[in-house]
């Protein structure tokens, strides 16, 4: 296989979210040498009395939604309402009156934003975590996911991490976040729209065939992960799961293990290989009420996004991407990171 710096710049389809894809070898570094700039976490961070998010500092955050264990002092996990919700949780009863009656395209702005706080000490983040401590923390999404599936309004639920100032995080200690919405956002539409096209096309899922040997990284019992063949940034991950699945809440617990497993283990390899970047990851599910007919190709996965490099106005302008490394040269170089502490 050429690596990256000895090929011609190559245009894929992202047949998952419909866009293409510029592969611009020209513009890359050898993939082994890519490092964040900005790590995350330059120094070990030691418990501080001024982090609301640490264990005995309860009483400084927005109301406790749940937490886990349940009952007890010592939480490892809790979900809380965000102090700077983006949307508000108390105008569902206002949700269809138009707030601004010259302005069709105007709604209430109704819905849901949690923080899950995923674990009591200042110190630990997601991948330092036990693989059942990951999967203890994807318990409670989808238990949070279950209780907001229980109102008539809500249609979608997005989950996603944001991990280090540059990805926008705004508090160090870790965290994730939970918006639920009265709405599906037009990118799950586009994204349905495109997965349907293709089945229509081919006769089967989008994500169900999507693990080639050129893109894989690993697998589990119940997962893959993948550097997709149209990758939008460089090093980002898929996690797939190989039965065809829609909705990330219909998880059982086993398979929620063998998630919190390999996405440590994804995890500690960009760290390790990247020198700890800022990254996003998001769970791409479906509609709380897809129809039967939407069923065939709705499949689920998790999104990784180490924050390498920003776009600008081309990506911004044009809708495409330029990825300076070749999907196939990401997935070899994680797949000869050796991690110690894996799953």
């Amino acid at each position: 296989m050429a690596s990256s710096s000895e090929r011609a710049p190559e245009i894929r389809r992202d047949r998952v979210f419909n866009r293409h894809i510029i592969l611009s070898p020209a513009r890359a570094r050898r993939p082994s040498d890519f490092k964040s700039k900005s790590p995350a976490n330059p120094n070990t961070p030691s418990p501080t009395t001024q982090c609301p998010f640490c264990i005995g500092h309860e009483h400084e955050c927005a109301p406790e939604i749940l937490r886990f264990p349940p009952n007890t002092p010592n939480w490892k996990i809790r979900v809380i309402e965000n102090l700077y919700p983006a949307l508000h949780r108390d105008q569902e009863h206002n949700l269809f009156p138009n707030p601004n009656p010259n302005s069709p395209l105007s709604l209430v702005g109704f819905g849901f934003h949690d923080v899950i706080i995923e674990t009591p000490t200042h110190s630990l983040h997601l991948p330092d975590l036990s693989p059942i401590g990951v999967a203890d923390v994807l318990l409670v999404y989808k238990e949070r996911i279950d209780q907001l599936r229980l109102h008539q309004s809500i249609k979608y639920v997005q989950v996603f991490k944001n991990h280090g100032a540059s990805a926008g995080a705004s508090m160090s200690h870790s965290h994730s976040q939970m918006i639920a919405l009265p709405i599906v956002p037009p990118t799950v539409s586009s994204r349905l729209e495109s997965m349907k096209a293709w089945f229509k096309e081919t006769g089967k899922c989008g994500l169900c065939d999507i693990g080639s040997e050129e893109v894989l990284i690993d697998e589990s019992a119940h997962f893959i992960s993948v550097v997709p063949f149209a990758a939008s940034f460089p090093f980002e991950i898929w996690i797939v799961p190989k039965e065809h699945c829609c909705h990330f809440h219909e998880l059982n617990d086993e398979k929620v293990v063998d998630l919190g497993g390999l996405l440590k283990f994804m995890l500690l390899k960009l760290s390790k290989q990247l020198n700890d970047p800022p990254y996003n990851f998001m769970i791409h599910t479906s509609p709380l009420d897809i129809g039967a007919s939407d069923l065939p190709f709705s499949h689920w996965f998790l999104q990784i996004v180490p924050q390498l490099s920003g776009i600008g106005g081309f990506e911004m302008g044009s809708g495409c991407y330029i990825n300076p490394v070749f999907p196939e040269d990401a997935a070899n170089v994680l797949r000869q990171v050796i991690v110690v502490d894996g799953y």
